[in-house]
């Protein structure tokens, strides 16, 4: 992987809220507007990023036997258990086999001349998310929610936990923060408000609010999302405006310690 790599955690301490969704769209659009990107799945136990990507069933290659080649779908490199493990069995492993799975995908992989590396985390502040922290240099990342406050209560401990690991927090995405219907009226069906409160209480800057798109739930499920992404006009014109906040916001990070010198508390 090039050194200069632009490295972003998709994160959230809840499930469900749709981090591999809004890992997918901005792996698309950054890929879109010209970058070379690729997007690491490092949810072990729910891999999702190869049906998104239309690639399920595919699995990796080795030139050496020891480290893997990423599956390209539409220019974007893509790595997943679920292209090691390509039946449906349950995963069912310990947090050090677990951190070790993390590390092979991530450092094992032959990313090629990479200028953003996406990574989807699993759900929570445990294992999975230590090591990406301690080994990955983590640019910076994105925290997902929903409107709710019984998500924002997860996703505060995200934060303060990056924090502690003195990773950058580039902002949050609210998703599912709406639906339109078909007059043109928006209905916030979770809630309204809770997010700006909670962006002012911790600093953190609101990225974007994502609609309720049924068709992009369609889009995914059957492996098309790249094909169809300028046919979602309203996502497409947010995620574009996701990305240039990302890269705008990235110019000005001066990044130069590894965080494999930050102390982690692991027992």
């Amino acid at each position: 992987m090039k050194t200069n790599t632009k490295i972003i955690a998709i994160a959230s301490g809840k499930g469900g809220v749709g981090k591999s969704t809004v890992s997918s769209n901005l792996a698309i659009s950054l890929s879109k507007s010209g970058s070379r990107v690729g997007l690491l799945d490092a949810d072990i136990y729910g891999p999702s990023i190869p049906r998104i990507f239309g690639v399920s069933g595919q699995s990796v290659t080795s030139r050496d036997g020891k480290s893997f080649e990423p599956i390209e779908s539409n220019g974007i490199q893509l790595m997943s258990i679920g292209f090691v493990q390509t039946n449906n069995d349950a995963m069912i492993w310990r947090g050090p086999m677990l951190s070790q799975a993390i590390n092979q995908l991530l450092f094992q992989t032959n990313w090629n001349d990479l200028e953003y590396l996406i990574i989807d985390l699993p759900p929570g502040t445990g294992d999975a998310q230590l090591t990406i922290s301690q080994k990955a240099n983590l640019t910076g990342t994105i925290l997902v929610t929903t409107p709710q406050n019984i998500s924002l209560i997860d996703v505060e401990k995200s934060l303060i936990a990056f924090r502690k690991l003195d990773i950058e927090v580039l902002g949050l995405i609210e998703n599912m923060s709406y639906f339109t219907d078909d007059s043109g009226k928006d209905h916030h069906i979770f809630g309204k408000g809770n997010i700006d409160d909670f962006s002012e209480k911790h600093g953190v800057e609101l990225i974007s609010n994502l609609p309720i798109l049924p068709d992009l739930t369609k889009y995914s499920d059957n492996g098309t999302l790249f094909d169809e992404f300028e046919n979602l006009s309203v996502l497409n014109k947010k995620y574009e405006e996701i990305t240039d906040y990302l890269k705008t916001r990235i110019s000005k990070i001066d990044k130069t310690d590894s965080l494999d010198t930050i102390p982690v508390v692991t027992e």
